[in-house]
């Protein structure tokens, strides 16, 4: 008996595919009633996007979703954009595309498999269980022909998983590795337990700065789920909006986006704001998996002393803990986190390119920049807050 043959499918919207079909690709752990492993590549993640205006016309992200079908079954799946810029990204190839647009070629538009505006780890490569190897094989083969035949300069698959990178190696794409800080839980039973695992020096930093940051005049309260309400966005939209124009020049995200939160995300989010004479004045946005913590957003409308620690670093890891999360992952950049408990770890990335002679020149740079995130995490680890093997604590 013959086996179905795979076709590719592209679509421009998520209203095209159940959010039943569609998860059952990017979430099926979650037929037992838990949480994702990723939150940012179920429907509703996707869809909220979509229906905010966040992505789409003028945005310079155009959802082109990848689908490979065998017969009526979807068997795996993509978040695919075609872009215009590489703004939102955060694994940074801007240097690539001035140095080919100096070339003479056009690098833009270009193919992106990732969610916008989202430095998080997680499968981009969609797939059925049982259905791994060939569902990739199909998407990867799919978006290269897709960028093949419409002459675009490349296919870049950003924050992909340690065995998704090997595994598109394999098949000749390019594997780019990069570097965050994450924060791991070995099993700590409360923030005290943590904190005993520091030397003395960054234990008593980590608790000054605690203190420092509580006596802001206020309280800080978490929530998620049904305890958050619509007054919560509009204070955190405030948070948002001034922190956007301060990195970005205008945020990313719409006010429509954080409607639409509250009405199919709030399961996945946690917000914590510190509130003062019935007004908040700063908060964090994370959302929760089924192992990790994943911090999105922080803003303020007034400055406090460490308070962006607080909100933003040890509430996370203080619920990571007393929820049982794995790891706490709080965005791009940032060496400041590693005196706070984060350690760097590698994260990874593939790309296709078209043109073979700007192929090779970028396969010369990976090979040397793989090199310099290797040295870098091993010297910034030895750096790290966690006592030493063999040593005396004081």
């Amino acid at each position: 008996m013959t086996q179905t043959q795979i076709e590719i499918e592209v679509v421009d919207s998520l209203s095209a595919i159940p959010s039943e079909t569609w998860d059952a690709c990017a979430a099926p752990e979650t037929a037992d009633g838990g949480a994702p492993l990723d939150p940012f590549t179920t429907h509703r993640f996707l869809k909220a996007l979509e229906d905010s205006r966040s992505v789409g016309v003028g945005t310079g992200w155009q959802p082109s979703y990848i689908v490979a079908r065998q017969g009526d079954l979807i068997i795996a799946a993509a978040p695919l954009f075609a872009k215009n810029h590489s703004q939102g990204e955060y694994i940074f190839d801007h240097s690539w595309a001035h140095a080919y647009e100096r070339a003479g070629g056009r690098y833009y538009p270009k193919l992106q498999v990732a969610v916008p505006f989202t430095p998080a780890t997680g499968r981009r490569f969609l797939c059925r269980p049982g259905h791994e190897e060939t569902g990739m094989a199909a998407l990867t083969q799919g978006a290269v022909q897709v960028a093949a035949q419409n002459q675009i300069s490349s296919l870049h698959i950003t924050f992909c998983t340690e065995a998704e990178a090997e595994a598109g190696a394999q098949m000749g794409l390019m594997h780019r590795r990069s570097q965050q800080f994450h924060w791991e839980n070995p099993g700590y039973e409360d923030f005290d337990g943590f904190l005993a695992s520091l030397s003395s020096r960054k234990r008593k930093n980590i608790r000054k700065e605690r203190a420092t940051a509580q006596a802001f005049g206020g309280q800080l309260i978490r929530l998620t789920g049904d305890q958050i309400e619509p007054q919560h966005w509009d204070a955190f939209w405030r948070f948002y909006q001034d922190t956007g124009a301060r990195k970005w020049g205008t945020p990313y995200l719409t006010r429509a986006f954080f409607d639409r939160a509250q009405e199919t995300l709030r399961d996945d989010m946690l917000l914590v704001l510190a509130e003062r004479d019935g007004a908040y004045v700063a908060g964090a946005l994370n959302f929760i998996g089924r192992e990790t913590l994943f911090g999105r957003y922080w803003g303020a409308i007034e400055d406090h002393p460490c308070l962006h620690f607080e909100v933003c670093y040890y509430q996370a890891i203080d619920y990571a803990i007393t929820h049982g999360l794995r790891r706490v992952e709080a965005g791009a950049q940032g060496e400041h986190k590693l005196a706070r408990g984060y350690l760097p770890v590698s994260v990874h990335s593939l790309h296709w390119v078209g043109d073979p002679g700007f192929r090779d020149a970028i396969s010369e740079f990976l090979q040397a920049e793989a090199c310099a995130v290797d040295q870098e995490i091993e010297i910034l680890t030895s750096y790290g807050p966690f006592k030493k093997t063999g040593t005396e604590d004081t």
